[in-house]
């Protein structure tokens, strides 16, 4: 502003009401984190369609997944360097463009590689979308209403998988496969259009250089690791492909640790691990993550494969799982401050393992109830470990550091997605899931899907026990009971600003 006393025009008061920045932020990030994740469970009920249309076979048609994983783990760890250097604003609505863009094309798609290109395109936007959505959100809250921002994330992260096969099944049978993509550019324009107008804008002190190795590393690293793990159960662990893509990934990845804990501003601040309650939130969201995205992938399996449900029904018996991680959301909200992370997350960690051994017991026979009270349960019990540890996770992280914590909070979560897929996979492989009568008659091997069951459970029960050494101490500032009167717009305390788009003259 000029020194001098000159007076100037006064500007005329927008007519555009005004959202508080949590809200805002809140209302965008829950619409696209809802579209990004229901579209890793809807596009595989269209898989067969596609396969049909296009005259490929299942183990081709893969490649519509494959491509979106691998992209989806290219982009992740890039996500927290842009929303720094660009601010987080600017990118988030980046990301959710791409993401709407591509979901158009994937529906207007003419042949498989179109169909795969894609799908890359759409694997970059949800790659960017999740870390720096969730960068501003908890940036937005401050420590002590960090439950409430976490409890704001559990409508999507619930409802969208188990939404996935109901929406996809209905939309595939009703018209065609094309609409498991189109359904998300509504959603993503209306998202669009409210984030244009009342998203706010947070910016990290200095985002530091790019860290070209470090970034290249990590695609190929995670690229690599990514599609073996996506493909190594169908097309077996030790196919020359799978082999070479996986050694290949790890010494990549190898690579990058060596490089990012040497260099000033790295893309992926592994240091970040050195405080123990990040590194066994993670760890603890890694092990849980696995055992619980790897059974919402059996169980549609073993009910459309051994119990030749429909995928329809298949999303119904699934639905529960929603249900329960809803209502268990308002409880844990209300149990952390008083109970801790520790307790909450190792009981509830503890409550999946029983529900997943329980499911070990299903035959075609068994009452669909007593199979959609086991998916209630385990995503009630589910609720009390996603939500203490994405709280607590972030409860030691300063704020200029939030946006590189959110990237390898995103990145482990992805990882631990794959590896309960993989494993799972391997393990149904392994055993075989049709056997053969002494008629001569092929028919399922629930054997199979029993085992796979009891490994989830396993890991369920190893991420109790980890839960045991989160130290409630260091999450202290996430569990006030009150909330202090703040200012909604500008974070007290911390050294980012919080922008909102200039009023229109």
């Amino acid at each position: 502003m000029p020194a001098a006393p000159t007076p100037t025009p006064a500007r005329r008061p927008s007519l555009r009401p005004r959202i508080a920045p949590k809200t805002a932020v809140a209302v965008v990030f829950v619409a696209a984190l809802f579209m990004s994740i229901m579209d890793t469970t809807i596009v595989n009920v269209a898989l067969p369609s596609i396969g049909n249309q296009f005259r490929v076979d299942a183990a081709s048609v893969g490649v519509v997944n494959v491509g979106y994983l691998v992209s989806l783990a290219v982009f992740v760890p890039l996500s927290g360097w842009m929303g720094d250097r660009f601010g987080t604003r600017r990118v988030f609505l980046f990301a959710l463009a791409l993401f709407t863009v591509a979901s158009l094309l994937c529906g207007t798609a003419n042949s498989l590689d179109q169909l795969s290109l894609y799908r890359i395109a759409q694997g970059a936007g949800g790659g960017m979308l999740t870390p720096v959505g969730m960068t501003m959100l908890f940036r937005a809250f401050p420590q002590q209403e960090r439950m409430r921002a976490t409890r704001v994330l559990m409508i999507p992260t619930a409802v969208a998988p188990a939404l996935g096969p109901v929406l996809g099944g209905w939309l595939v049978d009703a018209f065609s496969w094309h609409w498991v993509f189109i359904v998300n550019v509504p959603i993503g324009i209306a998202a669009m259009a409210f984030g244009l107008l009342f998203l706010p804008d947070f910016r990290s002190e200095r985002a530091g250089r790019f860290d070209a190795a470090g970034f290249l590393l990590a695609a190929v690293g995670f690229g690599l690791v990514m599609y073996a793990l996506a493909e190594g159960a169908d097309q077996g662990w030790g196919t020359p492909r799978i082999l070479t893509a996986a050694l290949l990934g790890l010494a990549a990845v190898v690579g990058l640790v060596l490089v990012e804990l040497r260099i000033k501003d790295p893309m992926l601040d592994l240091r970040l691990f050195k405080d123990r309650l990040f590194r066994t939130t993670n760890l603890v969201s890694l092990i849980s993550g696995a055992a619980f995205l790897g059974m919402l992938y059996l169980f549609p399996l073993y009910y459309q494969n051994a119990v030749g449900a429909s995928a329809f029904q298949t999303g119904l018996n699934t639905f529960p799982e929603a249900i329960g991680v809803m209502i268990a959301s308002q409880i844990a909200s209300r149990l952390y401050p008083r109970f801790g992370p520790s307790r909450l997350i190792a009981g509830g960690a503890a409550g999946v393992a029983l529900c997943m051994a329980l499911m070990s017991l299903l035959t075609p026979e068994t009452s669909v109830w007593a199979a959609r009270t086991l998916m209630f349960g385990t995503g009630f019990s589910m609720a009390h470990v996603f939500m203490p540890a994405q709280t607590a996770a972030f409860a030691t992280v300063s704020p200029a550091a939030t946006g590189r914590a959110s990237t390898l909070f995103n990145a482990q979560r992805q990882l631990g997605s794959a590896i309960g897929v993989a494993l799972l996979g391997t393990v149904l492989a392994g055993i075989g899931t049709v056997t053969t009568t002494a008629a001569g008659t092929p028919t399922a091997n629930l054997t199979a899907y029993h085992a796979a069951f009891l490994v989830a459970s396993g890991l369920a029960a190893v991420a109790a026990v980890v839960a045991l050494f989160i130290s409630d101490r260091d999450a202290a500032p996430t569990m006030v009971r009150k909330t202090p009167p703040a200012a909604e717009e500008v974070l007290p305390g911390t050294a980012e600003s919080t922008r909102e788009p200039a009023p229109t003259a």
